[in-house]
């Protein structure tokens, strides 16, 4: 009977495991490279977006992209009949904050809210910057095109809005463009303060900055490659958690990791001709991203970008020298690639807002014994749960078991000693949480 038991539960991990939902492979499809085109395009009309550039402008200037940008947003809500909330959120940064901000400044993020139907105040977010640069940051009205960084993860973000609004999501998504990050990350601190005061749960942000580039610097050209920069523990971790960590492992399993490797694991399975590169970093080495302010605030954050920069064309005066042409201009973004990393997006956004929330707490043990074992709090809406597990040195989640509607199992002949552990939540449509690290332990 133990045997009988233990056959069914495999056939049944097996089924879950295999099953996809042909409703992502659709919205893959609608991905259009040819409307992220016109809208990069369009924000490289602006002249320059830089942060502290003119906002009285109807034709250049941050003020009329913003404006443009929130216009668009409208343009898609009024397509879906309401279905998202658009509006500013802003705040203002002080001369003297840092030496890029050399006048007051609003710095004003352009907000589309899709409400969940099942769990409104969970948010999983998606964005883009508005802002660009030239070689000297505090030049504000020089031209400064902005084609690749980041026209090309704001345009994601709208085409991302466009796709996803056809659809229905039990959990909400923010669909943001972003502002002041090349002066200091402003904007994105800014809605990440706002989510605080606000109490919005945030399952995650995947930060998109520059998504256009199949060449690097060093000659490799690829459009398959790409990369996903996450940290490893949060910096708001407390010293008990830190204690307890060093107790059990858990160095490279905080919840940004987590939220990497769903995004690694999804790709895998839905769009298999892409190279997902889980960069175990929190962004590029020196430098930051808009995920970082949400990581700051405790809350989930990836960075999803092109896997080969070109340095040419980054924060570049327009001019060419030696042979080389500088400047982050339209003909160096390669549309079709931004269309299949906007895709990468949106269909991690609709399987995470398809799912049902993740455990809150989540215990293991099993020690000196021939297995493991795990017990979790149920959620509501889980249909049943998975546990997954990995050798201690790999980066992905190898092993994973389906165990139905229980809220305790133990992992037969599975040393605890050998392996990581974690849980997810599965709705009765078949998506799953983001992963949940153990974070007590058993005590029998």
């Amino acid at each position: 009977m133990k045997n009988l038991f233990f056959t069914l539960i495999f056939i049944a991990s097996a089924m879950v495991s295999a099953q996809t939902d042909t409703r992502i492979y659709d919205i893959i499809e609608d991905v259009s490279a040819d409307r992220i085109e016109k809208d990069i395009t369009k924000l490289v009309s602006f002249g320059t977006r830089h942060t502290l550039s003119d906002t009285t402008s109807q034709t250049r200037g941050i003020g009329a992209a913003r404006r443009w940008i929130k216009e668009e947003f409208e343009n898609t809500s009024s397509d879906c009949k309401g279905c998202l909330n658009v509006f500013y959120q802003k705040n203002l940064v002080e001369e003297g904050t840092n030496s890029r901000i050399v006048k007051n400044v609003w710095v004003v993020n352009v907000v589309a809210v899709q409400k969940g139907s099942k769990y409104p105040n969970r948010y999983i977010i998606m964005s883009g910057d508005i802002d660009s640069r030239v070689s000297d940051p505090n030049n504000f009205t020089s031209e400064s095109p902005g084609a690749n960084d980041n026209a090309s993860g704001m345009a994601g973000t709208m085409e991302a809005a466009r796709v996803l609004s056809k659809y229905q999501f039990e959990n909400s998504i923010i669909y943001v463009g972003l502002s002041g990050e090349e002066q200091g990350l402003f904007g994105g601190k800014g809605l990440a303060e706002h989510a605080k005061e606000n109490g919005w749960e945030i399952i995650g942000i995947f930060n998109n900055d520059m998504i256009g580039n199949i060449k690097g610097v060093d000659g490799i050209i690829s459009n398959t490659d790409f990369r996903i920069f996450s940290e490893p523990t949060p910096p708001t971790e407390t010293e008990q958690e830190r204690r307890r960590r060093r107790l059990y492992g858990g160095e490279v399993d905080g919840i940004s990791r987590q939220l990497a490797r769903y995004v690694h694991k999804n790709v895998k399975t839905y769009m298999p001709e892409m190279n997902p590169m889980l960069i175990y970093r929190l962004d590029r080495f020196g430098r930051g991203g808009h995920h970082r302010p949400f990581n700051d605030a405790g809350f989930a954050g990836i960075r999803i970008m092109e896997a080969h920069e070109n340095y040419t064309q980054q924060h570049q005066d327009l001019r060419t020298e030696n042979g080389i042409e500088y400047g982050d201009v339209l003909k160096h973004v390669n549309f079709d690639y931004a269309a299949k990393l906007t895709a990468v997006n949106a269909i991690n956004l609709a399987s995470i807002a398809w799912a049902p929330p993740a455990p809150i707490k989540v215990a293991v043990g099993g020690i000196v014994e021939a297995s493991a074992k795990l017990k979790w709090d149920k959620v509501p809406g889980a249909k049943g749960y998975k546990i997954y597990w990995r050798d201690t040195t790999s980066p992905t989640w190898n092993h994973s078991r389906y165990v139905g509607d229980v809220s305790e199992f133990t992992l037969e002949g599975v040393v605890i000693d050998n392996f990581f552990f974690g849980v997810a939540a599965v709705g009765e449509n078949g998506h799953e949480s983001v992963v949940v690290f153990p974070n007590d332990i058993i005590r029998d």
